[in-house]
């Protein structure tokens, strides 16, 4: 009787959540109690704001011209610049992982949301333009699909961010000489190219990302991106070259 009042006794005690309150708290500045609880919220998160108003204001680079979206048919400095710099950063890693090379970047016109304007450069331009949490990820698709790419950007009459493909509209409103670095499309060749993880699932109508089985995340967030080229250099390089020609 005594071990089994003792073996009784140790057993831990099970706690449940029976129910769960809560009330409204009303905070109007023009109440002495609301200003007092306005003032505590304040304090409490001030050393926290300065230090990220600290991070955010660093000058990281020097950009010599306004990047903007809106200034452009099918391409707008701001998208040449930011589909360069993924490129560019991603494919070491790319590379490094899979031994393999991207071969072009492509992303959304529509998640490119604000400027990145002339003069100094810091870490809240990069939240910015880019305040979603995206990351790169590459797919592997075929020469059909990469029809499809020239055929969306055609249909879609926007600017999207466009690196190692170029191609022409002709004057029915058809493409030929489609290029990926210069080479034509190769029936027998995988390309792989760089997009974020919200266009690789099918985002804003890249459906033909969906159509691929093989997809590598790099664990890289698009934002992180930029803000590893500011600090890296000292001012922005901006191409002007054409990669979709009208005629």
């Amino acid at each position: 009787i005594l071990t089994f009042l003792f073996l009784i006794s140790c057993n831990s005690k099970q706690y449940y959540v029976t129910k769960i309150e809560g009330k409204k708290i009303s905070i109007d500045k023009n109440n002495t109690d609301s200003t007092a609880i306005i003032n505590e919220i304040e304090s409490f998160i001030k050393p926290y704001r300065d230090h990220i108003d600290a991070d955010l204001n660093k000058v990281l680079s020097y950009s010599p011209e306004t990047l903007d979206k809106s200034k452009g048919e099918w391409q707008t400095n701001i998208g040449n610049f930011l589909a360069d710099i993924s490129l560019e950063k991603c494919n070491p890693i790319f590379n490094k992982r899979e031994n393999k090379s991207i071969d072009i970047c492509l992303f959304n016109h529509g998640g490119i949301r604000s400027i990145i304007p002339e003069g100094t450069i810091t870490a809240r331009n990069a939240f910015e333009v880019m305040p979603f949490e995206n990351s790169s990820i590459v797919v592997a698709l075929d020469i059909n699909q990469m029809q499809d790419i020239v055929n969306y950007i055609i249909s879609e009459k926007k600017p999207h961010p466009l690196k190692g493909l170029t191609f022409t509209i002709d004057k029915n409103n058809q493409s030929k000489n489609i290029l990926v670095n210069g080479k034509s499309l190769d029936n027998n060749k995988k390309y792989y190219v760089l997009t974020s993880d919200y266009l690789a699932s099918g985002g804003d109508n890249m459906t033909f990302f969906t159509k691929s089985n093989e997809k590598y995340d790099l664990d890289y967030k698009l934002r992180n991106i930029m803000i590893d080229y500011f600090k890296e250099n000292d001012t922005l390089k901006i191409n002007h070259d054409i990669r979709i020609i009208k005629e």
